[in-house]
């Protein structure tokens, strides 16, 4: 079993996923709901929500987001779009990742002081719970991406599986067995990235 700092290391994008799993679909609900019960959040909000669908629930997901694509990509430029379509479509499942709205406007209503910054400890947080998944994930064999065609296919999403209108779409994360390693991870140089005052 790889350690925490292997996981986090050998995380990465896979854009070449399969409809295949090395565990079951209720290990992968039991390290999701791990990760939403222990990732933190300003104030302890607890505002990230989850919806993970498997099976015909992701298809539709992908077909709804390459229909919706299709009528905004000029035609000789869609090949591609759909070929990256296809490739999410391919995997095993896709977890959205949601934030409501309700208990952000309760934390800024109890302290007004901090109004302002509550929105964006929210993106800090379900930053941070999609992390944990991801790297979650990894550790179980399975491969991820993290997408982002929201707002374009809010409404159709929220209209399908019933989301409450507070909650608000943050990323789409199609997971599935890796069938290719993607390519070598390169780096910024460090001196530029990280500092050490005494």
């Amino acid at each position: 079993m790889p350690d925490f700092y292997t996981t986090v290391r050998e995380r990465r994008t896979y854009y070449n996923i399969s409809k295949n799993s090395p565990v079951s679909d209720e290990c992968i609900k039991k390290l999701i709901k791990n990760a939403i019960l222990y990732s933190p959040s300003a104030f302890n909000s607890q505002s990230a929500r989850v919806v993970l669908l498997f099976g015909e629930n992701h298809d539709k997901l992908w077909q709804i987001t390459l229909e919706t694509l299709r009528k905004i990509v000029p035609e000789k430029d869609f090949a591609p779009t759909e070929e990256r379509i296809n490739s999410f479509m391919a995997g095993y499942g896709t977890i959205l990742y949601f934030e409501d709205d309700n208990p952000i406007k309760q934390m800024q209503e109890e302290f007004p002081l901090y109004k302002d910054s509550f929105p964006k400890w929210s993106l800090e947080s379900s930053g941070m719970l999609q992390f944990v998944v991801w790297a979650s994930l990894e550790k179980e064999g399975l491969g991820a991406s993290l997408q982002h065609y929201n707002p374009l296919i809010d409404e159709e999403v929220k209209a399908i599986w019933n989301i409450p209108p507070s909650w608000q779409l943050i990323a789409e994360m199609p997971f599935g067995t890796p069938t290719a390693q993607p390519d070598e991870k390169t780096f910024l140089p460090f001196k530029d990235r990280f500092r050490v005052e005494k």
